[in-house]
């Protein structure tokens, strides 16, 4: 049957009027089954924590499984380049850290460019890192930390959560800037180093806020001090290392991120998910808790943090000359 010119037309303009409406249903209806959220760290740093309360919440909030999976190596680059391969539909997640912008300078090739590959959806928290010691180091301050291990050159490990982490080259620069030598023990995951730790098989570990406080409070490690500027309102009788090394700072962040070209619709419905998380008084009542803040904003917002975070830890990595195969 052959159609009139006009009735062709009226039904081709229909028809490419479809896909906007289509696109706004999708993003309406997601998710309509369960959603993977990848941590590319083992389980039991910050990553996993705070991934797993976000998880958590979105879960409740949008009435599908957002479940966590950790896929550890490479410094969380495997985890990442599951993301970076993974349909742009929603439906595989990356939990974003300052990691992935170390990643950029210390890995010479990379089957991925973060910045361009993941699409930013917004931030989850900020934190210090804490400089924890096992009990049975004799020292009890940062100075003493300093003497104690330039009389023990080369006998002080420092453990962290693999070549690159947030605390290794928190270490780093500590090394830097107080002319020690530590011997530098890479774990994969802050999880493992934590653990080991706590075991007295390392003796040092810049960890995160809220997978050490709470052995920091029972005994099991002891707070030396903390990576921030000003002192935390969580253990606010732990100096800052800036108070002995003028200038010292590193701080600690998560989010989330997208494959690349997600649709714009689902990327907004979730960073509004996750905004009102981080408004819940129980949500903001648990990152105190864990010495954590807050990073709420817009996609752009997170994304603003990711470029500058690269372009600046960029220059650590360069300086510290840490390199990774």
């Amino acid at each position: 049957m052959k159609l009139p010119r006009r009735k062709f037309l009226h039904l081709a303009a229909g028809a490419a009027a479809l896909p906007p409406v289509s696109q706004i249903a999708i993003a309406e209806s997601y998710p309509s089954r369960p959603v993977r959220v990848i941590v590319g760290f083992a389980p039991g740093g910050a990553t996993d924590i705070m991934g797993r309360l976000m998880a958590q919440w979105l879960s409740e909030r949008l009435g599908r499984p957002f479940i966590i999976e950790n896929r550890p190596g490479a410094g969380g680059n495997v985890g990442t380049e599951v993301v970076v391969n993974a349909s742009p539909d929603g439906y595989t997640l990356l939990i974003v850290t300052v990691v992935n912008a170390i990643n950029a300078t210390l890995y010479a090739k990379l089957s991925f460019d973060f910045v361009r590959d993941i699409a930013p959806v917004g931030g989850i928290h900020r934190e210090p890192l804490v400089m924890v010691v096992n009990p049975s180091l004799p020292a009890k301050t940062v100075p003493e930390f300093i003497v104690y291990a330039k009389t023990n050159r080369d006998k002080i490990d420092m453990a962290s959560g693999g070549v690159g982490s947030g605390n290794h080259l928190a270490g780093e620069l500590f090394k830097m800037m107080t002319g020690i030598d530590l011997v530098h023990v890479p774990y994969r995951g802050a999880g493992p180093a934590l653990i080991d730790l706590l075991g007295g098989q390392v003796h040092v570990l810049f960890a995160t806020m809220s997978s050490s406080i709470g052995y920091v409070r029972d005994g099991r490690l002891r707070a030396l001090a903390v990576t921030t500027a000003t002192r935390s309102s969580v253990l606010p009788d732990i100096p800052t290392i800036a108070e002995f090394v003028p200038g010292y700072e590193v701080s600690f962040w998560s989010g989330i991120g997208a494959p690349k070209n997600t649709r714009v619709e689902i990327v907004d419905k979730l960073n509004k998910e996750i905004n009102a998380g981080l408004a819940d008084p129980k949500m903001r009542a648990r990152f105190s808790e864990l010495g954590a803040s807050e990073l709420p904003g817009s996609p752009a917002d997170f994304g603003k943090l990711i470029a500058e975070e690269t372009e600046n830890l960029g220059k650590v990595v360069k300086f510290s000359g840490a390199k990774a195969d």
